[in-house]
């Protein structure tokens, strides 16, 4: 095994980019979840985000379209589930679970004509001499604009839900609907638009990862990566500094095992591929060894069914 070729520069780096996908998906879900709804749908709206922001970037040329037309396809098919599970008061879990094998096999069907087809390129941003910088150069500004976005929704989702009333009506909805309610607040129109808000950045983190970390479209490419960010929401404790390390850790782990499989480590391909799930799996294993302060970070009101008549 030649170690000599792995680039810490370079590795610390590609963590940054393999990572967006995953953050942006999991730090939508946090924001459902604290409005008190548990949407298993994130894998089905990445996917559907995915194959929406790369046929529209491959027909129209503009790589900014596609990720619009993501963010709208995301937030469409989170809408159905929000009508299902808060007009229609159908289960979460099963709707959630619906939600992502409809998107499996939606994105399936609209992928049909674009296997095989590259989309336009999309080139880092151009941040001066600050690329030249050594060391932190290389790791920090030599990325394209999604990456950036994604840093500062992490800090505006943490500032909104701290310090603004929009934040505090949130939690309160998350916490006790029914307290809410009484104070006049509209629990199933804010709970929507806090799905679609989910929606429309998981479809963002499809579309990252079919225009910029592939680029390709492939049936399932998702790869699991919508339970990831389920499962680091849980790990962050519903906290979005927390979601940004956990989306990092997972993105690290899977970025040194592409790494160590090309440096010719004697340990069979399988094993390295599953490790970033299987670390995924023991970190929350870890987390919720400890139920009472799992249960103290969660929403009061995660998963309830809420009836606008009581």
């Amino acid at each position: 095994m030649d170690l000599s070729a792995i680039n810490p520069l370079v590795l610390i780096a590609s963590l940054m980019v393999a990572s967006t996908p995953i953050l942006l998906a999991a730090l939508g879900e946090l924001v459902v979840e604290k409005a008190g709804v548990l949407n298993l749908g994130v894998e089905g709206m990445m996917i559907t985000g995915a194959i929406c922001g790369f046929a529209i970037a491959v027909e129209t040329g503009s790589p900014t379209l596609g990720f619009l037309a993501a963010m709208v396809g995301g937030a469409v098919l989170s809408l159905v589930f929000g009508i299902m599970t808060q007009v229609l008061l159908s289960n979460q879990v099963a709707t959630g679970l619906a939600l992502t094998l409809f998107g499996l096999g939606l994105s399936s069907l609209l992928g049909q004509g674009y296997m095989g087809v590259k989309p336009p390129r999309i080139h880092d941003l151009n941040l001066g001499p600050l690329r030249d910088i050594p060391v932190v150069g290389p790791i920090l500004f030599q990325h394209d604009a999604i990456v950036y976005i994604s840093l500062a929704l992490v800090l505006a989702v943490w500032a909104v839900l701290k310090y603004s009333r929009l934040g505090l009506v949130l939690r309160a909805v998350g916490e006790s609907h029914d307290a809410a309610h009484a104070l006049g607040y509209k629990v199933v129109r804010i709970r929507i638009l806090a799905i679609m808000f989910g929606g429309a950045l998981a479809g963002l983190g499809g579309a990252y990862l079919s225009l910029i970390r592939v680029p390709q479209w492939t049936e399932g490419m998702t790869a699991g990566a919508g339970w990831i960010a389920l499962a680091i929401v849980v790990f962050a404790s519903w906290k979005p500094g927390r979601v940004l390390l956990g989306a990092y850790l997972f993105g690290g782990v899977t970025v040194l095992q592409l790494n160590l499989q090309a440096a010719g480590l004697a340990v069979p391909v399988e094993y390295l591929s599953m490790s970033p799930y299987l670390i995924t799996i023991l970190v929350l294993v870890v987390m919720s060894s400890d139920r009472s302060r799992a249960a103290l970070n969660a929403p009061a009101s995660l998963g309830r069914v809420f009836h606008a008549s009581s």
